[in-house]
């Protein structure tokens, strides 16, 4: 995903919420102070993000959530 994706992402869900605490880095990621930082790790890193992320617009879901995947799709 570009730079600007994720930024989108963390601006729909929060950098708390994309964050994947499986992945043995995720606590050095939630410790960096400034939120730049932790988008920059994020993207280097694209493991340290939880699967799958999907976009519909300005919205976007992490982890499966067909729920809403299938209220988007009435829209």
């Amino acid at each position: 995903m570009s730079r600007g994706e994720l930024k989108s992402v963390v601006a729909a869900l929060g950098l708390a919420a994309i964050i994947n605490e499986k992945n043995d880095g995720a606590a050095t990621v939630s410790a960096y102070a400034y939120e730049e930082d932790k988008i920059d790790a994020l993207y280097n890193d694209p493991a340290l993000i939880k699967t799958p992320v999907v976009r519909n617009g300005r919205a976007a879901t992490v982890g499966a959530c067909e729920n809403v995947w299938k209220e988007w799709m009435k829209s």
